[in-house]
Formats: C-alpha cells, sequence, structure tokens
C-alpha cells in the first residue's frame, strides 16, 4: 500500500469537503439564475463540476495507492444569499478554507516523506491559486459594479468567452 492510515482518512475527508463544495456551487449558481445573471449561473455551475472532479481525482488517487475509501457525511450546503456580493464572497472564503485543507494535507504528506503524496498535492495546491485568484477577482468586479449588475454580468460573459478561446486552442 503506498498510502499511509492517516494520509488515507485525511483524504477521504477531503473527498466530502470537495463533494460539499460542488453542492455549494450548485446552490450559487441557482441563486444567480434564479435572478437572471445567466453568465453568473454558468461561471458557478461549471465550478460546481470542477469540484466533484477534483473529489473523483482524490478517489482515484486513494485506489491506485491501495487505499479504501470511506466518503464521509456531506454538510449542507448554505442557500441563504442575501446579495451577489454575498454570493461571491461565500464561494471566496470557501476556497480560502480549501486552501488550508489542502495544505494540511501536504503537511501530512510532507512529514511522511511521501513524495507521490506529494507530487500528486502539488496540482491541488496550484490549483487553489487559480481558485482563490478568480473568486477574489470576481468579488472585485462585483464591487466596482456598485451595484450594476449588468456590467458585472458582462464581465463575466467576456472572461467566459475568453478562457473558451483559450481552451479551445482558438487565438
Amino acid at each position: 500500500m503506498l498510502i499511509s492510515k492517516e494520509l488515507e482518512k485525511a483524504i477521504n475527508a477531503q473527498i466530502g469537503r470537495e463533494m460539499g463544495a460542488a453542492m455549494q456551487y450548485v446552490n450559487i449558481a441557482s441563486y444567480f439564475e434564479a435572478d437572471d445573471m445567466l453568465h453568473f449561473g454558468r461561471l458557478f455551475f461549471d465550478q460546481a463540476y470542477e469540484e466533484y472532479g477534483h473529489a473523483m481525482k482524490f478517489v482515484r488517487y486513494v485506489l491506485d495507492a491501495g487505499g479504501q475509501i470511506a466518503v464521509p457525511a456531506i454538510e449542507q450546503a448554505r442557500a441563504d444569499f442575501k446579495s451577489p456580493e454575498d454570493a461571491v464572497r461565500a464561494a471566496l472564503g470557501w476556497e480560502e478554507e480549501v486552501t488550508k485543507q489542502i495544505n494540511a494535507l501536504m503537511d501530512i504528506a510532507v512529514k511522511e516523506k511521501d513524495y507521490i503524496a506529494q507530487e500528486f498535492l502539488g496540482w491541488f495546491v496550484k490549483e487553489q491559486l487559480e481558485e482563490v485568484a478568480k473568486m477574489s477577482t470576481i468579488l472585485t468586479v462585483l464591487k466596482r459594479a456598485n451595484g450594476n449588475l449588468l456590467m458585472a454580468e458582462t464581465y463575466v460573459m467576456n472572461a467566459l468567452t475568453e478562457i473558451e478561446d483559450v481552451e479551445g486552442g482558438a487565438g
């Protein structure tokens, strides 16, 4: 077995948190879609899929390392957003918390001198930088829009188009 019981248990907990994040992003996306902010909705639905994908990466790692999966109960996701800023602030707070969780996993891998786990977790460390930066930028855009949600929605639409162009190889 290439994974310690301590790291296996910690990653199983992280699988639950990643699935919880997916549910949280579904609620945020639904909040925006219900308010006809369809681009914000799409952005957060995409985030939900991404978080589920993260959970599945952890599942695959544990199984490949000879461990056992035991996904914990998932806490109910928040759905009572007061404003677009409140929803994005919740997403940013979540990503900051996940960053701490990923760092804690890396701490275990470093302590155990588990270089395979360190290599695997390195991807998540970089991913968290992107996630926190993205949510921080979106929150800043909402604040600068000063209540002009159409302007913020246009920004998100343009950002999504740029991402598709880059990922699709257009240029």
